[in-house]
């Protein structure tokens, strides 16, 4: 349809279509191309350019653009019914909440899920809404609901751009414009665990954390940590809330990362690949905060409606069925050895789980090295100076990888040498 409305306009000229997009859209970003088309792991500009896309519109697109199997799942919905509100349910809106469901209780290492669990059925419950901000301003309302305000974020988190969300985001240069912001939010060095105990006392809500900081140049949490965290937050009654929106279903080579590493957090919040593209996320309670929330608690209008359902499931469906999950490690790895091998002077170290990484560089020139990545054909990052962070979708192959580590050395020496 996009591409037919540029036909019919007789604008094909990215130029052109970038001064439309300046005069209508508020001046919040900066786009340098206009993407028309996708398939798999790859996208066309407006000029018929070609790129491999390592980024997948930030992690969301886990089964590449255009996957036939969201695109039937997506198209039948909307020939059967497509918006209801939450006033009622839908067959598929109720399908993905148990999918979820079992994802949580089920989660274990390597990818892989399984029936056995600590933890009763009736002890998950999930809240949909339209993105992973939203799941967080979700989450957050639960954490009022303990009587304690306090919560114990992260220096280098990122948890979206709503008023709630930034508030427990530590970058300044998002937070200082929309002050004040909501109080008592108190941020530790991220991975400090004696920082983090020194903070966590009886006036706690929530610890609200990340396992790899994505924004913050692909950041894991040192081992142990977020053990540490749900140890700390038991002994005084406060709730581990978990921000999944990045790292989980699929991307890091873990169904959630928290659950595989053993850790059952209160809240684990999601999003980005659950829909493929399609808007969809959740937040999960679980345990005693699971019935926390009571009608007109909360809500959402189109939080769960019967497409963005369908598009969830069908997700889910062929990340299980094509074991994805798993083999998101082995191309992680793959792709980490591969670049590794190259042995360049200019890459300090790989960061990351799965099919997010951070390449560390040793000069800041992330920005230049994106641009000419970019003009290369190849889509990625830079969000630190000296970071590029990859995501490409859990489909992609190791010719592509190989290709990929060939043009990223290439581009970098030339950035290098400038």
């Amino acid at each position: 349809v996009e591409m037919e409305t540029v036909e019919r306009v007789g604008d094909t000229e990215a130029a052109g279509l970038l001064g439309r997009y300046r005069a209508a859209w508020m001046p919040t970003n900066n786009p340098q191309r206009v993407l028309v088309r996708g398939a798999g792991s790859q996208l066309w500009d407006a000029e018929g350019k070609q790129y491999t896309d390592f980024l997948c519109g930030l992690a969301v697109n886990v089964l590449g653009h255009c996957h036939p199997a969201v695109q039937h799942a997506v198209s039948e919905q909307l020939g059967t019914l497509d918006h209801i509100s939450n006033v009622f349910a839908s067959p598929t809106q109720v399908a993905l909440a148990e999918r979820l469901v079992r994802i949580v209780r089920g989660a274990k290492a390597g990818g892989h899920l399984d029936d056995t669990s600590v933890v009763a059925p009736e002890q998950v419950r999930v809240f949909f809404t339209n993105s992973g901000a939203e799941a967080n301003e979700a989450a957050f309302k639960l954490t009022r609901l303990t009587g304690r305000t306090k919560i114990v974020a992260m220096e280098g988190s990122f948890h979206g751009r709503t008023l709630g969300a930034l508030a427990i985001t530590s970058t300044e240069k998002y937070r200082k414009p929309f002050e004040p912001l909501p109080p008592e939010v108190v941020f530790v060095p991220y991975g400090d665990a004696a920082a983090l105990q020194a903070e966590v006392d009886d006036s706690c809500a929530a610890v609200v954390l990340e396992p790899i900081q994505g924004e913050n140049g692909v950041v894991p949490a040192p081992t142990g940590y977020l053990a540490t965290a749900r140890e700390l937050t038991q002994k005084v009654g406060a709730l581990l809330w978990v921000d999944e929106i990045q790292t989980g279903l699929g991307r890091c080579g873990e169904w959630l990362v928290s659950v595989a590493d053993g850790v059952l957090p209160d809240i684990i919040t999601v999003a980005k690949g659950l829909g493929n593209g399609f808007p969809v996320g959740a937040c999960l309670a679980i345990g005693e905060l699971a019935n926390t929330f009571t009608p007109g608690a909360h809500g959402t209008t189109f939080g769960g409606n019967p497409v963005a359902a369908a598009a969830g499931l069908a997700v889910l469906d062929v990340l299980e069925t094509a074991d994805l999950v798993a083999s998101a490690n082995q191309l992680g790895a793959y792709l980490t050895s591969a670049l590794l091998a190259t042995h360049n002077p200019h890459i300090i170290e790989i960061r990351g789980r799965g099919l997010l990484r951070g390449i560390v560089l040793d000069q800041p020139v992330a920005a230049d090295l994106q641009l000419a990545l970019l003009n290369a054909g190849w889509i990625v990052n830079a969000p630190r100076d000296a970071v590029i962070r990859i995501a490409p979708p859990l489909i992609t192959t190791c010719a592509e990888i190989d290709a990929f580590v060939t043009i990223f050395i290439e581009t970098l020496n030339q950035v290098m040498s400038r």
